[in-house]
């Protein structure tokens, strides 16, 4: 150190430069893990190697969350909370396989189709979650939402810079095609997203119809044939038929529900019996 260097300098020094290099987990551990290491005998390069790992190691978390929040998903859901027992039509090992990532590295497809409330935005959601922690730049919407922004980056004269991001995400997620009609411009534009990332990228797409249904939404036979063309090419199905997860809930909770009151009025009555009577006694 300089001559005249007070015993703070070094201390203010180093946090000024991690803080240029951008290191805040080893500015933040790095008086930790020193007495940490003079304490276990730890000589100075597995000392820096330490540092250096929680440093990397923060860095990617750091990462996922910026991932996580680009992806702009609803809710951060994983296969943890899954309930495959409810979906006996859902292949448990394919979805597993899917949840590895490796069909984005080969650019296929993943449709989810089935009623509504069986889970297929959990399991979209899910899947988008594993991308980002693998790796990909991920992008979720819905049917809806991604055609009126579409439509309106058209009147901004904003479409191509739009459809050029759309198209280099790694992963695309459209949620609920089919829940609300599109218009035939709509259709169109939605047709081209779809085209356009046609074996350069892999698009997640739910559905609560069946594939002949489609026509219904996007109201051309030529167009509906067109898309699936694109989209079924290398495609994986998961096929989620069943009972409502919500449904299920709501019923679920109701029964509880009336359960619990029906045992308060059996422990009123109880506690009303006069023990030496009987008797309901008067209250």
């Amino acid at each position: 150190m300089p001559r005249g260097t007070t015993g703070g300098t070094p201390q203010v020094l180093l946090a000024h430069h991690l803080k240029q290099l951008k290191l805040p987990t080893v500015l933040r551990e790095y008086d930790k893990v020193a007495r940490e290491c003079a304490r276990d005998g730890v000589d100075h390069p597995r000392y820096l190697l330490r540092l250096i790992e929680l440093e990397l190691i923060d860095r990617e978390r750091r990462t996922v969350e910026r991932r996580i929040k680009a992806a702009r998903f609803p809710a951060v859901k994983s296969f943890d909370t899954f309930d495959f027992t409810a979906i006996p039509t859902l292949n448990k090992m394919l979805v597993l396989e899917l949840a590895r990532c490796e069909f984005i590295l080969r650019r296929e497809n993943v449709i989810a189709l089935g009623n509504s409330g069986t889970g297929k935005t959990h399991a979209a959601l899910a899947l988008g979650l594993a991308a980002c922690q693998k790796g990909f730049t991920v992008a979720f919407t819905t049917a809806a939402a991604l055609v009126h922004q579409l439509m309106e980056a058209r009147d901004e004269r904003r479409l191509l810079k739009l459809q050029r991001d759309l198209q280099a995400v790694k992963l695309l997620i459209v949620d609920e095609l089919g829940y609300v009609p599109l218009s035939p411009t709509g259709a169109e534009l939605l047709f081209e997203v779809f085209s356009q990332r046609y074996e350069r990228g892999s698009t997640i797409v739910t559905s609560n119809l069946p594939f002949e249904d489609w026509t219904s939404v996007l109201h051309s036979e030529r167009l509906t044939g067109a898309l699936l063309d694109r989209l079924t090419h290398h495609v994986h199905i998961l096929t989620m038929n069943g009972d409502s997860y919500r449904l299920k809930q709501s019923s679920g909770s109701c029964r509880s529900s009336a359960s619990d009151k029906r045992a308060e009025q059996k422990q009123a009555t109880a506690d009303a019996v006069d023990p030496n009577t009987g008797e309901i006694s008067a209250t």
